[in-house]
């Protein structure tokens, strides 16, 4: 199977049907480098032909917040099944955010009313989908199913966040979503970390006490665990 790199953002769903495969599912998760609040994988199986074209679609983090929301609303209307799980910060913090993110994607597809034949996701592999699947680089730019599931990742992930921030005001949730700007890094340092933030992230380490405060020249916060580190940007939301 080939598919075009001017085939668009419907191109890899038309060349998996015309191989006979079929309900096609993309899956994609959203608030893996954030270091407060859940990770919430979502994953979408579009009809094919003109019910399957979102208007609008596009990788949510190239939205903006209300265009994703009118996309994650036609989603939601065209899907044929759709899916979202959310992991809390305590299991982030016991899997790992490896470990947690395979295992959010695993469960949102497996929650699919509709079976796929075939799974994409984004950027690598994983194991254990029950069905064959295939890795595409920036997937979620490139694959419309991959694109409708980061919206609907990213959307509920968002509202959530906004519902932390009646609890936790402190941290302005609503505003970065838990990732890790100069501001949220500055709340942290002034109240310490709140119930819903990530304990193996350095930052949130520092902020409690566990790990020494850095010099000026201090690299980018990173997750701590077996699954090893990782830079924390707005990019793995």
């Amino acid at each position: 199977m080939t598919v075009r790199r001017d085939a668009g953002l419907y191109g890899y769903e038309r060349a998996l049907r015309r191989a006979g495969l079929e309900p096609i599912a993309g899956v994609d998760e959203a608030g893996r480098g954030a270091c407060a609040g859940p990770l919430v994988a979502g994953a979408v199986v579009l009809p094919p032909g003109k019910a399957g074209i979102v208007p609008g679609l596009a990788d949510s983090k190239l939205l903006t917040e209300a265009a994703r929301e009118r996309v994650y609303a036609q989603v939601v209307r065209r899907a044929l099944a759709w899916s979202v799980v959310v992991i809390d910060s305590e299991e982030c913090d016991r899997l790992g955010m490896h470990v947690a993110n395979v295992e959010a994607l695993r469960r949102a597809v497996a929650r699919l009313e509709t079976r796929p034949s075939y799974v994409l996701t984004d950027g690598f592999p994983v194991d254990g989908l029950g069905v064959p699947g295939l890795a595409v680089w920036k997937g979620d730019r490139v694959a419309a199913c991959i694109a409708a599931a980061s919206v609907i990742a990213k959307v509920t992930r968002d509202r959530l966040m906004v519902g932390l921030d009646g609890q936790w005001p402190s941290y302005d949730f609503k505003t970065h979503k838990g990732y890790c700007t100069s501001e949220h890094d500055a709340a942290l340092m002034e109240h310490g970390p709140s119930p819903v933030h990530r304990m193996r992230f350095v930052n949130v380490r520092r902020a409690a006490g566990l790990e020494p405060i850095p010099g000026p020249d201090v690299a980018p916060a990173t997750s701590v665990g077996p699954d090893g580190p990782g830079d924390i940007t707005e990019e793995d939301a």
